[in-house]
């Protein structure tokens, strides 16, 4: 399994991690078990979880299934900040409760890395780094955030945070990828070029901030997997000639795209099929060519200008 150096080894970590927001859905703790064995034994020891995933059980599952071996192996990211239904959260008293709820869950004494789920709109940045010194100082959170963020929130909350902010989580897949287009369209009228994320690979690989790409498989809106998907018909025939090539699954073309960008960018893949997962974890040894990652993204129905 390839790894990611992250700020020149200040964090090592696998390149393609588990996300676990499914995990709920796994019939019982033996087989939570076989999955997060099956995860090691293909060289994943980064698992992801939130604090709303399945109401809390998937944290509560996955704390039940893990042994304490393994938990000293094991990188161990959650998210907090939603309130289901009613808002966003980033005051301090909220980011240190859900915290202490996700540590008992969890059953652990520290979460490796801590992000928040979403934008708060009324973020008040010193309460976030308030937050963050308590957390870290009591050896509770080691590294910290965010999710679905954009560069001028990220700068924000690296202000006060003294740029503590190491990580981004986005929404990133082949059909869906806008942070792409837009650097690909620049100063063009057509919709690909519009920036809706503010140019974030460019500030992330300026800041030494990885991002990390969830729902690596879904197409646009609505879409579903984009696999096997008819919509996709020339993607998949161009990501089965090429799985055909590398002697890998489907789902390692895909994941190999992302991983294929020069900006180091993470996979989660959100499977409960360990079979699945080992699928995922070929994109390890797949190193597509320039002309192939080209190929990939104008089959998905991406012009180029």
């Amino acid at each position: 399994m390839k790894r990611l150096s992250i700020r020149n080894g200040l964090l090592d970590v696998s390149a393609i991690g588990l996300g676990c927001w499914r995990f709920r859905e796994l019939p019982d703790v033996r087989s939570a078990r076989s999955l997060v064995d099956a995860a090691f034994d293909l060289g994943i020891d980064f698992f992801d979880h939130a604090d709303i995933y399945a109401g809390g059980e998937a944290e509560a599952l996955f704390g039940e299934a893990i042994t304490p071996e393994q938990r000293k192996k094991m990188t161990l990211q959650t998210k907090c900040a939603i309130v289901p239904g009613i808002c966003y959260d980033f005051s301090r008293s909220h980011i240190l409760e859900a915290v202490e709820g996700s540590l008992r869950r969890l059953r652990t004494d520290h979460i490796d890395i801590l992000l928040l789920h979403r934008p708060d709109a009324l973020m008040e940045p010193e309460e976030v780094a308030a937050a963050f010194d308590e957390l870290h100082s009591s050896g509770k959170v080691s590294f910290f955030g965010v999710s679905n963020h954009n560069p001028g929130q990220i700068a924000l909350l690296n202000k006060y945070c003294g740029g503590r902010i190491i990580f981004d989580q986005m929404q990133l897949s082949i059909p869906f990828c806008p942070m792409i287009d837009a650097g690909l369209n620049v100063n063009m009228y057509d919709d690909q070029a519009v920036v809706r994320d503010g140019g974030l690979i460019d500030y992330c690989r300026l800041n030494e901030i990885t991002i990390q790409a969830w729902s690596p498989f879904q197409g646009g809106p609505g879409e579903g997997v984009f696999l096997r998907n008819e919509k996709y018909s020339a993607l998949n025939a161009l990501i089965g000639e090429l799985a055909e090539k590398y002697g890998v699954s489907l789902n390692a073309i895909a994941a190999a795209w992302i991983m294929r960008h020069p900006a180091h960018i993470q996979v989660l893949a959100g499977t409960t099929n360990p079979s699945r997962l080992a699928e995922i974890a070929q994109a390890s040894d797949v190193t597509l060519t320039r002309e192939e990652w080209y190929r990939l993204y104008l089959a998905a129905g991406k012009p180029l200008p």
